[in-house]
Parts: structure tokens; C-alpha cells; sequence
């Protein structure tokens, strides 16, 4: 029986409905799966031995954390490991990928963001899936990055596959605008880019988009469709992040302002380097993964018009990044760890 997190004008009866969790260890994969398990699916979670930041995460922790689940052990990028470990020959309802890499690097993104998740999609069709719901991100719309591109690349091969899609594009997390909150309440300036005002996103909380991915089994208006999804509430700034944090410490707002155009100096450098050291790819890449989050918005992108629309941006959800803040400020970002993201 669905417990009253599902909407209730398109309840189904997910009894005995069997759903394969790929990324199920990762910050939203962990909400996805306990979701789900709420909801009364029958799920069967897909994860490496060792998990977590820095794979600290043993397979008791694992089986801890997504709790009401089946835990299966293996390697998602390994095909024989999915079908002998995962899916075992079994019958499966639907796949919901939260696989993602680990750092944007250029070869962990097609080993993840492509390969582990078509990987997990060729599984599925031969455990005899009807549907499958990905978790993409929304910065993929604007491609410059190898990670985007990989995404890009299985979005498509999922949209042709016959297979009801739902590919979710969901904004900021709260996660990845978290990395400067211990630093500010130590008293600590916060940086940003410019006048902080470059770019502006609608966070969401990893429960609401967990909650919007399991909708996704069950609403088909979100089937079959690219669906972009921010949190509630205006778009904030770098800026307005800054002020809020202050205002919730009580404090003076204090500033750190840097040149955007460092990364002009520092990727052609890498670059260059790297024709001689090909391990200087990757931080090449690094750095204009870095540049990108620094000065494009994560809003719905207008191609026509050439900009970042927030009005055509969707909201859904209830916790608002002023609640987020608030609450990290009490408790800690315990949950939060950015692991091999902190670079950014």
C-alpha cells in the first residue's frame, strides 16, 4: 500500500512491483531507494562492496542504509557482474539509474555516465522492464564538458531503446552549494565569482527529488519525457546565498570577490601541458568543469532567446534551501560529504 509521500491522483498499486536501483549508495540513490521501499515496491539495490566517500562504506553500513531493500553486491560496470549479481536471472518492473562519476573526470564519465548506465539499461531489457527512470542533471542541455556529453549520449540511446523513459534534469542539489558553510560559520569570507550574480540556480533537497523520481513510476504525464525540476521558491545567486547565510548567523556579511577569468589563464595552461603529460587531461577537464559551474545558471536554456529562463525552470517540492541552511547550521553536514566533489 502507498504511504501518504505519494501523490494521491495517480496512486497505483506497486505491490509486488520488483525495481532494480542502480547508484543506490550515492547522495540521492540512498533517498531514491528508501522512497521507493516507503512506497511499497519491492527493491533490489545494486552496490559496490566498498561505497561511499573515499569507498569507506563497508556492505553492513550499505545494507544499513538502504534498509527494506534487497542489497546485492558488485561492479555496475562489469556486465557479467550485473546479470550473475544483480539481476540473477530474475523478472524486474522497472530500472531507476542515480548512477553518476564520482569527479566529472573525462574517462571515469564514460565509464559511468555512459558505459555503467547503458550497462544497467541492457540488463534491465533482458530482465523484462517496461520502464526506466534516469537521473540525468540539467546542465547537460548546454554541453561543454565530457560528463555531459556521456549523459547526452545514453539519453539518447534510452529515448530509442522501446523502453518508457523518464529522464529527470534536476537543478542544484543542496549538496553541491554546501561547500562553504563550515568555512563561514568559522568566520571565514565566503568566495564567489564576479559580483556573485553570474549565474542562479533553484535548489532541491535530495528528498523531494527522490520523491519526484519514484512519481515518475506512477504519473505517466512524467513518462516519456525529458523532465527539468528545480526545489520551491525563487531562483537564488552566489550573492543571495552569501546574504542568506550571514542573515542566519546573524553576522555581517563578509565578501571574498574573484576574477572568473582565472580559468582563462589556468585551462589553456593545463591544456598545454597535457600534450606532454597526459595525466594533465583530466585536471585540464577539472578546471572547465570548474569554470562552468561558475558562470552558467542552472535553469531550463532557452535556445531561441540564448538565455537561462527561471520561469520556465519547474518547482516541486517543500524544503527550501533557507531550511536546508538552517538546519545544517544546528546539526552539521553530516550526510552532506561532498567527496571527490569538494574540488569544486
Amino acid at each position: 500500500m502507498l504511504t501518504s509521500s505519494a501523490p494521491a491522483e495517480f496512486c497505483t498499486d506497486t505491490r509486488n512491483k520488483r525495481v532494480f536501483v542502480v547508484g543506490a549508495t550515492g547522495y540521492i540513490g540512498k533517498f531514491v531507494v528508501r522512497e521507493l521501499v516507503a512506497r511499497g515496491y519491492e527493491v533490489v539495490s545494486f552496490a559496490r562492496p566498498r561505497s561511499g566517500v573515499n569507498a569507506s562504506t563497508t556492505e553492513d553500513e550499505t545494507r544499513r542504509q538502504l534498509k527494506g531493500s534487497e542489497v546485492r553486491f558488485g561492479d555496475v560496470s562489469n556486465m557479467e557482474s550485473l546479470l550473475h549479481n544483480g539481476i540473477r536471472g530474475e523478472h524486474f518492473d522497472a530500472v531507476v539509474s542515480c548512477l553518476t562519476s564520482r569527479n566529472g573526470g573525462i574517462k571515469d564519465s564514460w565509464n559511468i555516465d555512459y558505459q555503467a548506465t547503458r550497462n544497467s539499461l541492457d540488463v534491465g531489457i533482458a530482465a523484462g522492464i517496461s520502464q526506466f527512470v534516469l537521473l540525468s542533471a540539467i546542465c547537460v542541455q548546454k554541453p561543454m564538458l565530457e560528463f555531459q556529453r556521456a549523459k547526452l549520449k545514453f539519453e539518447k540511446e534510452l529515448r530509442e531503446s522501446g523502453v518508457t523513459y523518464s529522464i529527470v534534469r534536476p537543478t542544484a542539489f543542496f549538496k553541491s552549494i554546501a561547500g562553504q558553510i563550515e568555512k563561514v560559520k568559522n568566520g571565514k569570507p565566503y568566495v564567489m565569482f564576479g559580483d556573485g550574480k553570474l549565474t542562479a540556480c533553484k535548489p532541491i533537497s535530495e528528498g523531494d527529488l527522490a520523491r519526484f523520481i519514484a512519481d515518475c513510476l506512477e504519473d505517466p504525464e512524467k513518462q516519456n519525457k525529458i523532465l527539468p525540476i528545480g526545489g520551491p521558491g525563487e531562483p537564488v545567486t552566489n550573492l543571495d546565498q552569501a546574504l542568506m547565510l550571514f542573515e542566519l548567523l546573524g553576522r555581517e556579511p563578509k565578501l571574498k570577490k574573484m576574477p572568473i577569468q582565472i580559468f582563462d589563464v589556468i585551462i589553456p595552461v593545463l591544456t598545454l601541458i597535457s600534450k606532454f603529460l597526459p595525466s594533465f587531461a583530466e585536471k585540464a577537464e577539472f578546471a572547465r568543469i570548474g569554470k562552468y559551474y561558475c558562470s552558467e545558471s542552472m535553469l531550463v536554456w532557452d535556445p531561441v532567446a540564448k538565455r537561462y529562463d527561471a520561469d520556465a525552470t519547474p518547482s516541486y517540492g517543500t524544503e527550501t534551501l533557507r531550511d536546508f541552511y538552517q538546519r545544517v547550521l544546528k546539526e552539521g553536514l553530516a550526510g552532506q560529504e561532498l567527496g571527490a566533489h569538494s574540488m569544486f
